[in-house]
């Protein structure tokens, strides 16, 4: 069975280069997808912190007191980057403490959170009230990103499912009713050119759902994948069907 699979893609050898390119890009878009996973929990646990600390503070504890026990409730990566921000500044300053872990969460909002903290510390503003507001805000903002993401994953799916999938499975099937090999009928280039087709509307397809959800680079490693699956969708359907 393998044998035939491969005497069948002899006919195609752009196929056999884009087997081996896919092999080796398949890794290349994980890290993207952790370092998002990372960010991403980290933003959507922006809101409990923040609303953690201002009971903190409104049960009479300061600033770096509340940080402190934040971080013992918390065993998430959030609560490990306040511990260590707090273990830090025992050895330099609040200020550069909360910068460092500014700089290690790798997420704008956080900095952002972090940079406002600051500043309405230096401003002497009721910290309690200030967290609590923030604390809604930003469990506002996180709920529309959220919604917007799945929504905006249905689609990019969507558009790769028929792409990718439908409309190779499709144009196979009617071509091997009414063009079989019984049939005597040449269809090898007409073959080739339908797979090559395929694998590059395909490619078009993953890159558009990529820069709909704002990760066209980590979807940029997947292209040579999802290509290679259409075309040998198309090609192996037509087989099976004539």
């Amino acid at each position: 069975m393998i044998l035939d699979f491969l005497e069948i893609l002899n006919d195609y050898p752009a196929i056999l280069l884009l087997i081996i390119i896919s092999i080796a890009t398949l890794g290349g878009g994980i890290p993207p997808i952790l370092e998002r996973r990372r960010r991403r929990g980290l933003e959507n646990a922006i809101s409990e912190v923040l609303e953690l600390l201002s009971d903190n503070i409104g049960a009479g504890e300061g600033i770096q007191q509340g940080l402190a026990r934040v971080a013992e409730v918390r065993n998430d990566l959030f609560g490990k980057l306040i511990g260590d921000a707090m273990q830090a500044s025992k050895a330099t300053s609040f200020n550069a403490a909360m910068a460092e872990m500014a700089v290690k969460s790798r997420s704008k909002q956080v900095q952002r959170v972090i940079n406002l903290i600051l500043t309405s510390l230096e401003g002497d503003a009721p910290m309690q009230d200030v967290l609590f507001d923030m604390s809604q805000e930003y469990s506002r903002l996180n709920k529309l990103m959220n919604k917007r993401d799945t929504e905006l994953q249905s689609s990019a799916f969507l558009i790769i499912f028929f792409v990718g999938l439908m409309l190779p499975a499709i144009i196979a099937f009617m071509i091997g009713i009414f063009a079989p090999k019984s049939s005597g009928m040449v269809v090898d280039d007409l073959n080739s050119i339908m797979a090559y087709f395929f694998g590059g509307a395909t490619a078009i397809s993953v890159l558009i759902s990529g820069r709909m959800l704002g990760r066209m680079k980590s979807w940029f490693w997947y292209v040579p994948s999802f290509a290679l699956f259409s075309m040998l969708i198309y090609i192996l359907g037509f087989e099976m069907i004539s």
